[in-house]
């Protein structure tokens, strides 16, 4: 009997864990195919002169029992302090299995970091999600509290009964005002437009269960007690205390993963670019590539295709079979991109004024959302506090700043050092820096990072059903679902395909179900020993 063969586009994520899936639970052999030089899409970490910069920033933490084992069997979580919690004497939950690694001593190690991201609005910090703490209430003043606070109140007895648009979905949950002052001009910051304009799942995928009602009980319980569990599993994600982190950023765990199913006998092709799909009787049956390297081109047939490339892309590999009106739809699907200025800086002019202790005493956040209207910054990175390994030298301050655009609008269109210069002033505007400090940058650029929820999305499901009706091709992950998915529920779209190979199961629902609800649950996991 002939070896059954998948071809895997993309190696982010998705790709590989259909990739180390595949390896461990059947006989399949999977060949990825990844346009990029890179491994890990955009959870990969980029390696500037010995300081690493994790794009987008990617914390390890997940509701599914599964994702999270599966990264623990891949890299184990620490069982000694790392270098910033030995010097600084900080207690933090250790691995209590035998012979779990010493960060200190081993690479191949998961670190267990707090979390603290905060908004920069006003020229003051603002914790995230916002909470209704005595910081809040200095920071807004009287007035605009009491406006919160009544226009909250009216929402819960007055709901907007149906949600037609994110705006709708951010009044129902926080009321107008607080849509207002918090959401409304940032949101357009990211996508570029108005929030009328997008539709209401973004809000039910990114923000899911929480409120104002949801942030108060959180608050209550954490005066009575903490979850320090890994897990936390009473807390809405976007509350979470700590989560895991690889020793060198995400790319590191999906590097790791590349090797290994390397090791297992399966193939990965970087620089490569799907250029066809051929179909035959509601069938993918071989997939035509360009080297881009050798500027060679190759067929190859197999019996699954996994898909983690944009829809936009797929659909029109697919040729003349794909209808007028699902290639038109596919057409209008629309993406943000996204740049990233990496500055090393001697220090920081903003002081850290929390109680949390850090290496120079600097800011504690791993990420600041820049709500100021006056400048296009949108995150801020602070990468000594995701893990003190991604920092060359830890005198020095290595920080990621996040600019939200479309490919070819002035932004995107400015050199490397019109970004850097342009990037640095608007720090030197918010009183962040002082321009002295600046010793080094470099600048990022990564295309379709975002699947827009506008554009012709509200017609989507019509390329679901397209595609749907090709037994054997799986679309996963974010790009390949156009949905904005983090790394775990992309993992969780890879890994249901799998189930569904192994158990005959025809229908893609599980697939497409994976984070469209506003809670999602750890799938039964469905044990398949490999043939003999």
């Amino acid at each position: 009997m002939a070896e059954e063969k998948a071809i895997i586009i993309g190696a982010g994520p998705a790709g590989l864990t259909a990739a180390y899936e595949l390896l461990n639970r059947t006989e399949i052999k999977p060949i990825i195919f990844e346009m990029s030089s890179d491994i890990g899409g955009i959870s990969k970490t980029v390696n500037y002169k010995g300081n690493r910069i994790d794009l987008g920033g990617h914390r390890f933490f997940s509701k599914s029992d599964r994702v999270m084992r599966w990264w623990i069997n891949i890299m184990p979580l620490q069982g000694a302090p790392s270098k910033d919690d030995l010097i600084l004497k900080r207690e933090i939950p250790l691995s209590k299995e035998l012979n779990a690694p010493d960060p200190e001593k081993n690479d191949n190690v998961m670190l267990v970091r707090s979390r603290l991201s905060r908004i920069l609005f006003l020229r003051k910090f603002f914790n995230y999600p916002i909470s209704l703490d005595l910081n809040t209430f200095l920071n807004l003043g009287f007035i605009r509290i009491i406006k919160i606070a009544l226009s909250y109140i009216k929402v819960q007895l007055f709901p907007i009964k149906e949600e037609k648009s994110l705006e709708d979905f951010f009044i129902n949950r926080f009321g107008k005002e607080l849509y207002l002052t918090f959401f409304k001009d940032y949101t357009k910051k990211v996508w570029g437009v108005d929030c009328t304009q997008i539709k209401p799942e973004w809000g039910a995928q990114r923000v899911k269960g929480l409120s104002i009602t949801k942030a108060i009980i959180h608050a209550l319980k954490n005066l009575m007690s903490k979850d320090s569990s890994i897990y936390q599993k009473r807390m809405e994600t976007s509350l979470i205390e700590q989560f895991m982190y690889p020793k060198y950023g995400p790319g590191h765990m999906w590097e790791k993963v590349a090797k290994i199913i390397e090791e297992k006998g399966g193939l990965i092709f970087t620089n490569h670019t799907v250029i066809s799909l051929k179909t035959k009787d509601n069938k993918i049956i071989e997939v035509m590539v360009k080297d881009e390297i050798k500027r060679k081109i190759k067929t190859l047939k197999a019996d699954y295709f996994f898909s983690s490339m944009p829809v936009k892309d797929l659909i029109l590999a697919m040729g003349n079979i794909v209808p007028k009106e699902v290639l038109k739809i596919a057409e209008g699907l629309v993406y943000r991109d996204f740049i990233t200025v990496g500055l090393l800086l001697k220090r920081l002019k903003v002081k850290n004024t929390t109680k949390r202790k850090t290496i120079n005493n600097i800011i504690p956040d791993n990420w600041i959302y820049v709500q100021e209207r006056d400048v296009k910054l949108g995150r801020i990175q602070v990468f000594n506090n995701w893990s003190p390994y991604v920092v060359k030298d830890p005198n020095k301050i290595w920080i990621g700043l996040e600019y939200f655009c479309n490919e070819g609008d002035e932004l995107w269109s400015k050199t490397d050092d019109e970004l850097a210069k342009f990037a640095i002033d608007e720090l030197i505007k918010i009183d962040f820096i002082d321009k002295d400090d600046v010793l080094d940058h470099t600048v990022i650029r990564m295309k379709k990072t975002y699947p827009a929820y506008f554009g012709s999305y509200d017609k989507f499901h019509i390329i679901r059903n397209f595609t749907d009706k090709f037994e054997n091709l799986f679309l996963i992950g974010r790009n390949g679902m156009h949905r904005y998915n983090n790394q775990d529920h992309s993992m969780l779209t890879a890994m249901t395909a799998v189930d569904n190979i192994i158990n005959n199961i025809k229908t893609k629902d599980n697939i497409w179900a994976v984070n469209a609800e506003e809670e999602y649950h750890e799938e039964k996991v469905v044990t398949a020993h490999k043939k003999s």
